[in-house]
């Protein structure tokens, strides 16, 4: 949208009233009208998360867990082992969903 620069500009209290003015316009304009709408009509346009999508092909090969991958035990990924934050109970943790009292071994040396 083009702003003309040169054309004179409105106070404050110019753009208040107009706003004023379109707020009470719009409130006439959908008190007058109703609009009729069958709650049948929407529910059949719209597409749910869980539609059966079985007839559907997958367009991407799924890959393995690797050897140098973990299966995170709190968030589930699969992350490389450069992300392991902790082994817990013999159960890995990713960086990002380890616990907020996590501490960081120390090495002895």
């Amino acid at each position: 949208m083009a702003t003309d620069y040169d054309s004179p500009r409105k106070t404050d209290d110019e753009l208040t009233e107009d706003s004023l003015q379109e707020l009470q316009a719009r409130r006439m304009d959908k008190s007058s009208s109703t609009i009729d709408i069958d709650p049948d009509d929407v529910a059949e346009s719209l597409e749910l998360p869980g539609a059966d999508l079985s007839n559907e092909e997958l367009s991407f090969r799924v890959i393995p867990r690797q050897a140098d991958e973990f299966t995170c035990s709190r968030c589930f990924l699969v992350h490389h082992r450069s992300q392991l934050a902790e082994d817990r109970n013999g159960q890995p943790i990713c960086v990002s969903a380890r616990p907020d009292d996590f501490r960081p071994p120390t090495r002895a040396g």
